[in-house]
């Protein structure tokens, strides 16, 4: 089974493991909210990061241990370890930041010391409405950085557009730094579509292409995942220019084979 997506440590696993993995005890978890703006979710406590979590994302908590939480990710079921002192029980989310990133201030006044700078895509709950600010549970956020979560972005590719110059983050899941399955992943959530975190899990999506990419397509190599913006140029983040930028399909395609690391394995249409 993948320990990616298997809540289970040998001490305890999710109840809806028993009969499928050993463990000492199996538990429904709680579900917590992080509390901070960006979180590492890692492989062990204090272990290698393998993806991020950002505020406001639901987690369920299968065990609190030695100040780490062993937990699964609600967004795409990915199962680690988060910082115990970044979760909480919080009141819903109703919101996510849509643009690159946003400050809430501790007044309606964008001239007061900002209190939190969040990232695309984190998730706040709003209370009051001011003329231009939603006042949230975290401080007041201008109305044009927010979206009712009920009412998602509709063009993925325009959200990956977004994150151009975003730098190169092993396992990122932010516009402070972000990975191809990462900036895939941001995407397609923000407009209501499921998605796996990994690129070898987003390979299932969709449908194939037939070899004839265009703009929202999925562009796959082994290890890699890029996305179309027209029949031509894809974007991506990838450790060649160390951030998110666009690159001609074919340029692309000849680099990342003449670099060792195979031909193209699949294009997908969502």
């Amino acid at each position: 089974m993948d320990r990616r997506t298997t809540a289970s440590n040998g001490r305890v696993a999710a109840l809806d493991l028993q009969g499928l993995v050993k463990a000492d005890r199996f538990v429904e978890g709680e579900v917590l909210n992080v509390t901070r703006p960006l979180v590492d979710l890692c492989a062990a406590p204090d272990g290698a990061r393998d993806r991020q979590l950002l505020l406001g994302a639901s987690v369920r908590v299968f065990e609190n241990h030695a100040g780490w939480s062993f937990v699964r990710a609600e967004r795409d079921g990915y199962v680690g370890y988060v910082e115990s002192g970044a979760l909480a029980r919080t009141a819903a989310p109703t919101h996510f930041v849509q643009s690159l990133a946003t400050h809430a201030y501790p007044e309606p006044d964008f001239k007061t010391r900002e209190v939190a700078f969040l990232t695309f895509g984190a998730r706040v709950t709003v209370l009051f409405e001011h003329r231009k600010f939603w006042q949230t549970t975290i401080g007041f956020i201008p109305k044009s950085h927010l979206r009712p979560l009920d009412m998602p972005l509709g063009d993925p590719a325009t959200v990956a557009s977004l994150h151009f110059g975003v730098p190169y983050l092993w396992g990122g899941n932010s516009t402070l730094g972000i990975d191809c399955s990462g900036l895939v992943q941001a995407s397609l959530l923000a407009c209501g579509i499921d998605c796996p975190a990994d690129s070898d899990m987003q390979l299932r999506l969709g449908t194939d292409a037939n070899g004839l990419a265009k703009r929202g397509d999925l562009v796959f190599w082994k290890g890699h995942v890029a996305m179309m913006v027209d029949d031509e140029t894809l974007i991506h983040a990838n450790a060649h220019h160390m951030a998110v930028k666009y690159e001609p399909f074919q340029n692309a395609r000849l680099r990342i084979s003449a670099q060792g690391d195979g031909e193209v394995l699949a294009i997908r249409r969502l």
